[in-house]
């Protein structure tokens, strides 16, 4: 199962429901204290509620209401769902898909008393209609009953055959969207959960605070990341190891019921053994790996940057790792993973989490404060958190949102970059750094772009372009500026114009051709590797 998108609703400052989008890569960008984080902590209380556990005092405090609901959309859904022996069934027979076919689950947490309590949902186009609507809350016996009553040709074992006769029969099912059907505690709705359960993907919260328990941290956070890792890898075999286990125990279970019965049959007949499967959560938590540095040091025992850089390494070594086999899904969640690096090590985070992203069954979502550091990463994988003027949490996304980003948060001056280089994408940066790079190999005195520190390369955007002239987001930088357009948009004209005019060392040009690939020659491939 992949994610697809987020609801958070009075959790934390969100007391009004906010909705974002969730790629393989999503970056939250934004100033301190405005929301990022939260977004993460609410997933990690929706996946596993053990770094971060629900509280109290999460309830937004300027809402009466003390219930917070977190629901979490799906894709790349289970085909099947075994509910009992031979009773097989598919979340679309049974009504618990959205009208996009994705898969809405929500978790309600009830605030009030000191320890908060769980109610999970899901979210659906579900049957209305009065007698079929809550089929799922429904004991065998009761479905049964349903059957014999509307004289239905069909068998009276197997749950979800009775429910799909029971709609078929109904005629107008009152299909309506957005249907809150409960699961998780009674019949087929537990089942259910508990086999979505298992196929939901794993959750591994990274925080950039440093925690003072060696067996915790940034440094032992990536190992229970590895446990989890292996643990999904293996998930076969621990599907046989517990039905092999269940049929143990229901053997036991049904021979104390047949002595019991023997002794006191009216007893008897209200005991129901019911098994329930250990949750991914509690595998992970058997096992655990240390890792010491040179000398037996601890590693946790290092310095901010030594420990932060076991993280480069673990997302460089996952990104590297070829996937073995069907297995579940995987979501990396990293705040401020530029803390305490290097700019080469932020470097290589950056191109560690655009590669990891990449691979099947690999999500990464991210938080940062350093406009320098989204910059690197895809335009399509940016959340803006911002608030309005009446203080309302925001999130934007597109690729407008680098202006906003830069207005807010301003720019870092880089003592290294001595010329800003603006152009519409990054694949004209692509070619201007082949095209300098060529140049160089034939004249030495000609500067290589492609890696010279004293430029910086700004893609403006081609529909944002207007607006980064206009409001000079990077005067704060006080460097010249270059800016470089292709001759296929005529507006781009007047932007050439105003930053000639500007007065301040910059300078425009549209270029002749109507695209900077249209300069290269098929051989510069060869060049630029």
């Amino acid at each position: 199962m992949k994610l697809v998108s987020v609801a958070i609703k009075n959790f934390r400052c969100y007391r009004e429901e906010v909705h974002v989008a969730i790629d393989n890569l999503t970056t939250f960008v934004g100033k301190n204290d405005i929301g990022k984080s939260s977004i993460l902590e609410a997933l990690e209380i929706f996946f596993n509620n053990e770094t971060v556990k629900i509280e109290q005092g999460d309830a937004n405090i300027y809402n009466d209401d003390k219930e917070i609901s977190i629901t979490c959309e799906f894709d790349d859904l289970p085909q099947t769902l075994s509910l009992d022996a031979g009773a097989g069934t598919t979340l679309a027979d049974e009504y618990l898909l959205t009208t996009s076919g994705t898969l809405k689950i929500r978790k309600v947490y009830d605030c009030k008393p000191k320890s908060p309590g769980t109610e999970v949902y899901i979210i659906a186009r579900h049957p209305t209609a009065k007698g079929v609507d809550s089929l799922l809350e429904m004991k065998e016996k009761d479905l049964q009953k349903l059957v014999s009553d509307g004289k239905l040709d069909v068998p009276q074992k197997g749950n979800p055959g009775m429910r799909k006769a029971l709609w078929a029969a109904c005629g107008d099912l009152e299909l309506r969207d957005d249907v809150t059907i409960p699961v998780g505690k009674k019949e087929d709705g537990k089942r259910i959960w508990e086999q979505l359960a298992n196929h939901l993907p794993m959750f591994a919260l990274f925080q950039s605070d440093r925690n003072s328990r060696d067996s915790d941290g940034e440094v032992q956070n990536p190992m229970k990341a590895a446990v989890a890792t292996a643990i999904a890898e293996v998930q076969s075999e621990i599907s046989v190891i517990q039905e092999k286990v269940k049929e143990r125990a229901e053997e036991i279970a049904r021979l104390t019921y047949e002595a019991l019965k023997s002794i006191d049959p009216t007893l008897a007949k209200e005991l129901t053994p019911q098994f329930a499967n250990p949750t991914p959560s509690k595998w992970t938590g058997l096992f655990s790996v240390n890792m010491d540095t040179d000398d037996g040091i601890p590693l946790n025992k290092r310095g901010s940057g030594v420990r932060r850089l076991v993280l480069v390494s673990f997302f460089k070594a996952a990104a590297e790792r070829k996937l073995a086999g069907s297995r579940r899904g995987i979501i990396y969640a990293i705040e401020e993973p530029e803390t305490a690096q290097h700019p080469n090590n932020q470097q290589i985070l950056q191109a560690s989490f655009k590669s990891l992203a990449s691979e099947e069954g690999y999500q990464v979502i991210l938080t940062t404060h350093s406009p320098g550091f989204a910059s690197e990463l895809p335009v399509d994988s940016i959340r803006f958190v911002t608030r309005d003027v009446d203080d309302i949490p925001r999130i934007e996304a597109g690729a407008d949102v680098f202006g906003p980003v830069a207005k807010t948060l301003g720019l870092v001056p880089d003592s290294r970059v001595k010329v800003l280089v603006c152009v519409e994408g990054p694949t004209d940066v692509a070619a201007m750094k082949c095209l300098s790079r060529v140049l160089h190999i034939h004249d030495s005195t000609l500067p290589d772009l492609s890696g010279d520190e004293r430029v910086a390369f700004i893609p403006l955007g081609g529909s944002s372009l207007k607006h980064w002239v206009s409001e000079q987001y990077l005067k704060g930088l006080g460097k010249p500026e270059v800016h470089i357009y292709d001759n296929d948009v005529p507006a781009y004209e007047e932007s050439v114009r105003r930053v000639n005019e500007r007065g301040d060392g910059s300078w425009a040009q549209l270029m002749i051709k109507h695209e900077m690939e249209s300069y290269l020659h098929g051989d510069t491939s060869k060049c630029c590797g």
